[in-house]
This record gives structure tokens, C-alpha cells and sequence, in this order.
């Protein structure tokens, strides 16, 4: 029996000097927790009491801006609606949603919550989060926010914004994401929509299908962001009431 066997009574131990067998097993036994969560991840309440909005948007933008404020009203008239808000937690439009929940009288308890991420910038929690959830990477936040969601709304906003968007929208091109609004508000959305459909359409090489411009819901006005939503969430409910 080898000296292996002999102390442990195994013959498959890995020696830490091994360290290209080291290296095998520490990958295959994160490999194998990637497994146990997607398998957790793939349960869901049979119903949920509140219907939940998620917003996309910049970190950057002032208080003083007229998009912050157009933003925390929008936000305000979901949550009189009966939705929590959601968001990155952070400054910015972030801020501005978080405070609009808290300004129409959010739950305290969990009605104006932040998924943030942990950055060397960007590290403070806005004041009008009411629950907050911490990750240390982006993949596991966007599940995060994939998760909890009933429906995205992105305001202006950059690069972050972006794969944000960008995520959703290919979850609901997959149909891994299924009956959920994408509302993306305002011309630069509008652009970048425009843009893909003519660069991806093309008649020399099609990179898409047309069907998939169809997804994302571009507008430029809260009220109308408001009205496709409020009929969303009265669907929402009729199933919630249905739900055994």
C-alpha cells in the first residue's frame, strides 16, 4: 500500500505540491458549487406579495439634474402603484429612484432596496435604501437582480448601464426571462436600439432576427413608462390571485 494510502486510507489524495492536480480539484469543486446554485436558483415562490421594478441607471448624474428628478418622481408613482423599487444602491439615478420610493411613502422594511457591488468607488450606500444586498461580483449581482425582478426600467446611463441592459435583453431573446418588461427610456436607447437593428439586420449577413428589436420597449416619457407597466402589474396580480 503506498505511503498515501497508508495515512489516510485513501488512495486518491492530492498532495498541495501537486499543484497542477491541486489546481484540477479546486476548479472542479467551484465548477460543482456553480451547479448547486444554478439548481437553487431555479426554485421560485409559488406568490409574492408586492410586485418589483427594477431600475437601470448612472451613477454619475447630480441631484440637480432634471433627469434626477424626473427619474425619483417616475419611481414615486410606481411605488403609489404598489411596486418596491429596486436599484444598484448607489448615487446618481440610483439615488434618485431609491429616494422617489421613500418620498410616495416605501415600506421600510423592504420596499426601496439596493443590490450593490463592491468597487474601490462607489462604495456608499444612497440614504433611501431601505434593504440592502451586498455582492463582491457583477455576475453574481445581475443574477441577483434577474432574480427579483418583475420588470427593468433603464434610464440614461453608461457603460455599467449598458451590460445591464444588455444582460436582460438577452435573457428575454433566449427566453430564459419570460413575460417581463424591458422599458428603456429616453433618445439614447432609442439610438442604440436603431443602431443594432441596422448593423445586425443586414441583407449581406443577418446577425439577428428582427423579432428580437421587439423586446425592448423604448420610450421617452414617465407616463408612458407608467401606463405599460401599470397594465403589466394588473396582469402580475391576476396570476398572483390565481397562484394555489
Amino acid at each position: 500500500m503506498s505511503e498515501q494510502a497508508d495515512i489516510t486510507g485513501s488512495s486518491d489524495v492530492v498532495r498541495l505540491g501537486d499543484e497542477g492536480a491541486a489546481i484540477q480539484v479546486v476548479a472542479q469543486a467551484i465548477l460543482g458549487l456553480w451547479e448547486v446554485v444554478n439548481n437553487l436558483t431555479r426554485l421560485r415562490p409559488t406568490w409574492r406579495e408586492r410586485y418589483r421594478v427594477t431600475i437601470f441607471g448612472s451613477a454619475r448624474t447630480d441631484s440637480d439634474h432634471w433627469v434626477y428628478d424626473a427619474v425619483r418622481d417616475l419611481a414615486a408613482d410606481l411605488t403609489r402603484q404598489g411596486c418596491d423599487i429596486v436599484t444598484g444602491g448607489g448615487p446618481g439615478l440610483m439615488q434618485a429612484a431609491n429616494e422617489g420610493a421613500r418620498m410616495a411613502g416605501a415600506d421600510l422594511d423592504r420596499a426601496s432596496v439596493g443590490i450593490r457591488v463592491d468597487l474601490p468607488f462607489e462604495q456608499d450606500v444612497n440614504p433611501f435604501v431601505t434593504q440592502m444586498f451586498d455582492h463582491r461580483t457583477f455576475f453574481s449581482r445581475l443574477h441577483h437582480f434577474v432574480l427579483v425582478s418583475d420588470a427593468f426600467v433603464v434610464v440614461p446611463g453608461g457603460i455599467g448601464t449598458v451590460l445591464e441592459t444588455m444582460m436582460i435583453w438577452q435573457l428575454l431573446q433566449v427566453q430564459k426571462l419570460r413575460d417581463t418588461p424591458l422599458i428603456l427610456v429616453g433618445g439614447m436607447w432609442s439610438e442604440l436600439v436603431e443602431w443594432a437593428r441596422t448593423s445586425m439586420l443586414r441583407p449581406d449577413g443577418p446577425l439577428a432576427s428582427p423579432e428580437d428589436f421587439a423586446i425592448p420597449i423604448c420610450c421617452q416619457s414617465g407616463p408612458e413608462v407608467i401606463a405599460i407597466l401599470r397594465e403589466h402589474h394588473n396582469r402580475w396580480n391576476a396570476n398572483q390571485e390565481a397562484a394555489p
